[in-house]
């Protein structure tokens, strides 16, 4: 079992792009939780802190892009909000991200521990470099066409 104070935390940085939403979502979520370590323990948080590049050209496979929609309740009557994914994802793709790996995550204190060290970037450019992140080397899935990994 490990020991809340015994657990070194460090940054991971994921390119976020040509990568498939749920699949990059997925990654993020097995870091923050600290599943991918050996002294995984449920009850404590043993991730590490995830910096996501390039959130604006995640990809959304399929006819995601026009039919996902994101919607929230503003508490009145008839006040439904809803949003589809390629306006959320050309106006703020930070948040695409962020919902896909927050709704991955226990909905819990610790939960909401974990997404504390999420950061998400737009761009290319974090400013998180005095932390000495490494690139994610624990991959996204399955290789996807035109990778590497295909024969």
């Amino acid at each position: 079992m490990a020991k809340q104070d015994a657990v070194p935390a460090g940054w991971h940085v994921m390119d976020a792009e040509g990568v498939p939403l749920g699949r990059l979502a997925a990654s993020a979520a097995r870091v923050l939780m600290g599943k991918h370590r050996p002294e995984y323990t449920p009850h404590v948080d043993t991730g590490e802190y995830v910096v996501v590049v390039n959130a604006g050209k995640v990809r959304l496979t399929g006819k995601k892009r026009f039919t996902k929609v994101y919607r929230y309740h503003l508490g009145y009557l008839g006040h439904l909000r809803e949003t589809p994914a390629a306006d959320l994802l050309a106006s703020r793709p930070e948040k695409v991200v962020e919902l896909a790996v927050q709704r991955m995550l226990p909905k819990t204190k610790l939960g909401r521990r974990m997404i504390r060290k999420l950061k998400i970037y737009p761009g290319p450019e974090h400013p998180h470099g005095a932390q000495q992140p490494r690139p994610w080397k624990g991959g996204f899935g399955r290789s996807m066409p035109g990778s590497e990994g295909e024969d």
